[in-house]
């Protein structure tokens, strides 16, 4: 039960963070955060749950056989859980919405900005699930990966969630922002495995 809620925990400040940062609660950029939160959780709890705080990561893990099935469900249950608990949170706080300046698109574009994003996020985060990076620069790895991913998929026109829990947590929750970080995380990791293998 540690590792679920683990990950409810780290869905739910991830998203948080994301959602306030959104709203313009931040001075720093939403990337950077996420990046930063991402890592604070790789280096503190990685070690229990390994830290996906994200969907798309659990679905390209579970596609390369890293996690079980029902391990998997658990996983992004626990990751949803986190996120719809920090959608409500940040919703109450102040009188600016979660969603303010987030406009949701569904076109083919803010999928393949989505998509294009997450396969480098998790293409990145591979090397660290393959062991080709020591333990001590893991969060860096993942944070950076992270980093990188959601600037490209916000230059290219999406919101830069890659996330679809944080999707919904930060009221960017459509189509697009599920079907692109799925296809992209999978992607990600079956190329890697690919290069690996």
């Amino acid at each position: 039960m540690k590792k679920y809620f683990v990950e409810a925990l780290g869905t739910f400040a991830l998203s948080l963070t994301v959602a306030l940062s959104l709203a313009g609660r931040f001075s720093i950029g939403t990337p950077v955060l996420a990046a930063l939160v991402l890592a604070l959780f790789v280096y503190s709890v990685g070690h229990i749950s390994g830290a996906h705080i994200n969907p798309a990561v659990t679905i390209g893990l579970w596609s390369i056989k890293k996690i079980r099935s029902a391990e998997a469900i658990n996983y992004i249950g626990s990751q949803f859980v986190g996120a719809a608990v920090a959608y409500f949170l940040a919703s109450s706080v102040g009188h600016v919405g979660v969603s303010a300046g987030v406009h949701v698109s569904n076109s083919l574009m803010t999928g393949f900005a989505e998509t294009l994003g997450a396969f480098f996020f998790t293409f990145g985060l591979s090397s660290v699930v393959y062991d080709r990076v020591s333990q001590g620069a893991s969060g860096v790895v993942v944070g950076g990966s992270l980093l990188l991913g959601i600037s490209i998929a916000w230059f290219l026109g999406s919101n830069g969630v890659i996330n679809p829990a944080v999707s919904l947590g930060a009221g960017s929750f459509g189509l697009m922002y599920v079907l692109g970080p799925i296809v992209g995380g999978v992607l990600g990791m079956q190329v890697y495995k690919a290069i690996e293998d």
